[in-house]
């Protein structure tokens, strides 16, 4: 797994109010999505069915359409509040359905502001202690 996108997995998992780290420096936390119990290594390597989630598509960032939800992360499709663990399934299925619809699809949006508001819900500010 690349470097950059195990620190992304880092910044998913410390800023996850659900996740907890245990003794042996794994973290346990729920898909954002249909609540799976996953987890993910202290160093950021995914376990099991863990994926990482940008909760607004990357695709949506510069588009008008999307520029409320994207403004909700700063703008950056790497901000801490845009990323989420959450099992392969779920993240496929949405890949495939509001991410590809689109931020003028009214059902593909309704989608994605309901899993931004379920993160920024789940949200933390970042511990350094625990991202290391």
């Amino acid at each position: 797994m690349r470097a950059k996108l195990k620190a992304l997995f880092r910044t998913a998992i410390a800023t996850d109010t659900e996740a907890i780290r245990g003794a042996d420096g794994v973290w346990t936390t729920r898909c954002l999505h249909c609540r799976t119990r996953l987890q993910v290594a202290d160093d950021g390597t995914a376990l099991g069915g863990s994926s990482l989630e940008h909760v607004v598509p990357q695709a949506w960032f510069g588009l008008r359409a999307a520029a409320a939800l994207t403004a909700q992360v700063g703008d950056d499709r790497d901000d801490a509040r845009n990323l989420a663990i959450a099992c392969r399934t779920c993240n496929q299925d949405k890949g495939k359905g509001p991410d590809a619809r689109g931020p003028t699809d009214a059902r593909a949006y309704a989608v994605v502001e309901t899993l931004l508001a379920k993160r920024l819900v789940r949200w933390r500010a970042l511990d350094i202690d625990a991202a290391e």
